[in-house]
């Protein structure tokens, strides 16, 4: 896996071609209108985007946006075609070596979607630790989502 800062031509493809089947089509950039502004735009993303590459074809992203000291709140998507297939682990994984080795970080933490029991499964292997539940305002409506953190 490469990663480097998102591009805008894979910000578009990311808000505009990646669709997810349903129930994960939730996480559609065209459905939560604050979520597909800023990440198509280059000031919003403001150098906290990346893109995932491997074997030069876009796999997925990440943001790593700082919220408080020595803590950074993580938002990732894979590419629609590799969910579901037991990818998510080396993908995270990668994420996390990236962020040990550029960032003096202590926290990451992240908020997941209540329905989305794949995902927390998958943060829950890999060390995040199930916080809080709360309701947040996303794609139009009150959610649940369910804060984790990770100790680096």
């Amino acid at each position: 896996m490469n990663i480097e800062l998102l591009s805008q031509s894979h910000a578009l493809e990311i808000a505009n071609d990646w669709h997810y089947p349903e129930p994960y089509d939730f996480y559609d950039m065209k459905n939560d209108p604050e979520d597909y502004e800023e990440i198509l735009s280059p000031e919003k993303r403001g150098g906290h985007y990346y893109q995932v590459l491997k074997d030069g074809a876009l796999y997925g992203f990440f943001c790593l946006i700082p919220s408080g000291e020595g803590s950074l709140e993580l938002g990732l998507g894979l590419k629609p075609e590799h969910c579901g297939q037991g990818q998510g682990a080396a993908f995270l994984e990668g994420i996390l070596d990236f962020a040990r080795e550029n960032f003096s970080v202590q926290k990451l933490t992240l908020s997941v979607a209540d329905f989305n029991q794949r995902a927390q499964k998958l943060y829950l292997n890999l060390g995040f630790a199930a916080v809080r539940r709360v309701p947040k305002e996303s794609n139009g409506d009150i959610h649940l989502f369910v804060e984790m953190e990770k100790d680096l």
